[in-house]
């Protein structure tokens, strides 16, 4: 189940300063929690992401799903969310950047630091989106 799967990755973030093995080992990943849409209760969910500029950068492509991941929807009703980068915790807002030459360019970063987010482009009819995160302010706590 992909909540159990979810669930591991994170406790192992957590228990290893951001650092996780199997197939993300190596990889830049952040834990990204959101309000939940209907629930309006925390989801915290894994994700790859680059940085541009002082934004992290994320992907909306659930493996190349036919539609966008559940955290996406919940950031579209509340783009305020907290994010774990490392050891450090970062409040940060959500903006989707859902086509046009920006998110060509950071899909094409995104892919060329993870070329699986290619394959999932091409399993699926909808545009993928973009994510940035920028953060709240200059301030960060551990």
């Amino acid at each position: 189940m992909a909540n159990d799967w979810n669930q591991q990755i994170i406790a192992e973030f957590r228990a290893n300063a951001g650092k996780v093995g199997g197939p993300f080992e190596g990889k830049d990943l952040l834990l990204l929690t959101t309000t939940g849409a209907k629930t309006g209760l925390p989801r915290t969910n894994p994700t790859a992401y680059i940085r541009d500029g002082n934004r992290f950068v994320i992907i909306a492509s659930k493996g190349g799903a036919p539609e966008n991941p559940a955290w996406y929807h919940n950031l579209l009703a509340d783009p305020r969310v907290t994010l774990e980068v490392g050891t450090e915790t970062i409040e940060a807002t959500a903006t989707p950047i859902t086509g046009g030459p920006e998110r060509d360019r950071l899909f094409a970063v995104m892919v060329a630091a993870m070329p699986g987010f290619a394959e999932y482009q091409t399993k699926t009819d909808r545009v993928i989106p973009v994510v940035a995160l920028t953060p709240s302010s200059g301030e960060s706590s551990s």
